[in-house]
């Protein structure tokens, strides 16, 4: 099969087109492509709840949360790497972004929460590394909103792809962070007390950014 750059894969599966993660010895799982484009759900709306003030949407993919960010009253901006996820997050009407965290961004410093919705605590591979980028954009009062994986999970890294029918991408780290395991990451990135919360299966905390 043709090995094609992530971004190609990952537009392809925004495009509507079916989606493979294949995830070391885990069996293969569908990219939820079609859940993250459509409208935001209960357990979405609770996790946004803990949103406060200006909102920085950190891989927005196609928009759900900064949308509904955005109609809930929040400034916000989405910032994804892949054009294709700006571009339908637009397409919605509000703000974004063909930004990786780790470059310069706007309102550095002064945004009230980041949020990392859907596993994007997982990007990069080093949940250490993205949580020091996220304090360096908030505030000093502000917050991290973060996507866990179930309480005993701990801190797993993994080499996952990409495939569709037209090829799949290089290998590349994702990592996950359990409900048990954020407090111990949070404090190695400098942030402060890191809360948990839980409905149904799903789970996440809030991180302050202060000490």
């Amino acid at each position: 099969m043709t090995t094609l750059p992530l971004a190609s894969v990952y537009t392809h599966a925004l495009q509507g087109h079916a989606c493979t993660v294949w995830e070391g010895d885990l069996a293969p799982q569908p990219l939820p492509t079609h859940a993250w484009q459509a409208g935001v759900d209960a357990s979405d709306r609770a996790l946004l709840s803990h949103c406060q003030g200006s909102t920085i949407d950190i891989g927005c993919g196609p928009g759900r949360m900064t949308e509904a960010l955005a109609i809930a009253g929040h400034v916000v901006l989405g910032i994804d790497v892949v054009p294709e996820a700006v571009r339908q997050t637009r397409t919605r009407g509000v703000a974004a972004l063909r930004r990786s965290v780790f470059d310069s961004v706007p309102g550095e410093g002064r945004w009230g929460t980041a949020l990392l919705a859907d596993g994007n605590i997982g990007i990069g591979g080093d949940p250490v590394a993205l949580l020091e980028r996220a304090r360096d954009l908030l505030a000093p009062d502000g917050r991290v909103v973060v996507d866990v994986a179930a309480w005993g999970t701990g801190v797993v890294t993994r080499h996952v792809w990409l495939e569709t029918a037209h090829g799949r991408s290089g290998q590349f780290p994702w990592t996950a962070v359990g409900a048990d395991a954020i407090a111990a990451v949070a404090r190695a990135a400098g942030l402060g007390r890191a809360t948990g919360h839980r409905d149904g299966e799903r789970w996440w905390a809030v991180v302050e950014a202060r000490p």
